[in-house]
């Protein structure tokens, strides 16, 4: 298994800045716009993501909308496979399949094409995107992508905050895996 050296992991931590109350009170948020402008950092994280997935016969990356486009269509580039965009509904073009998700305070709903993975039962698909929390965007985004008929190898985070309950809901569908865990 890949890992990242103790100076590549602290060249990431280092990146990643703090925001503190935002969006509201009490939430500390994970800024990762400077982890993106550090070209040191940025390469060090895409090096090792390509490195982690260039063997495990990979047939699309799946980003969701939208900071898992900026990771998900980099890395798809670097391993040679398809990109597929996961968005918020009502932003694909063409006939989509979707899948709502709870919020503290609400629903939201995401959608994929439903030839996305180009009809191809069993295509092999990974997800990533920035951060998970709750985990509710990425459960919903694993079910679409099986929905299709491909399978959900794994979910990759960037970031994954291991002090809430959503590495391990999402673990009961589908492998995990975070770049930095936050306890």
């Amino acid at each position: 298994m890949i890992t990242l050296s103790k100076t590549e992991k602290k060249i990431l931590e280092n990146s990643i800045r703090d925001i503190q109350d935002f969006p509201k009170p009490g939430i500390v948020f994970k800024d990762i716009t400077t982890l993106l402008n550090n070209k040191e950092a940025y390469a060090v994280l895409m090096n090792h993501l390509y490195q982690r997935y260039k063997e495990y016969n990979l047939e699309y990356i799946a980003g969701i909308d939208a900071r898992g486009f900026i990771f998900g269509a980099a890395l798809a580039q670097m391993l040679g496979i398809g990109f597929v965009p996961i968005r918020k509904k009502g932003k694909l073009p063409y006939t989509t399949i979707s899948k709502k998700y709870a919020l503290e305070y609400g629903v939201d709903e995401i959608e994929v094409h439903i030839d996305a993975f180009g009809n191809e039962k069993g295509a092999r698909v990974l997800v990533i995107d920035d951060l998970i929390a709750t985990g509710g965007t990425a459960n919903a985004a694993a079910t679409l992508v099986n929905q299709t008929g491909a399978i959900c190898i794994e979910c990759c985070f960037i970031i994954g905050l291991a002090f809430l309950d959503g590495i391990k809901k999402l673990q009961e569908k589908t492998d995990v895996y975070s770049v930095i865990e936050v306890n």
